[in-house]
């Protein structure tokens, strides 16, 4: 599935879920270290914990983040 933020750096988000399992992320754009360590981190998990520890991140003073856009594509994919 491919999701496209809005408000942050990054221009897509492809992220594989399988029966509730993380398989993989990968961000187009964004800061690619810091993307790279929360893709590396949620690969395994379940959309349903990585969405509590994601959502409402904020960068800066923006509304959203990286991580909270991840968590909105996770909810869309859950949907």
């Amino acid at each position: 599935m491919r999701y496209q933020p809005k408000g942050v750096c990054s221009t897509s988000i492809d992220l594989e879920v399988d029966n509730g399992i993380i398989k993989s992320v990968s961000f187009t754009g964004g800061c690619n270290g810091n993307l790279q360590g929360i893709c590396r981190l949620v690969e395994g998990m379940k959309t349903e914990d990585a969405i509590a520890k994601l959502q409402g991140i904020h960068c800066g003073f923006k509304s959203t983040s990286c991580p909270d856009q991840l968590a909105k594509a996770l909810q869309s994919y859950s949907n």
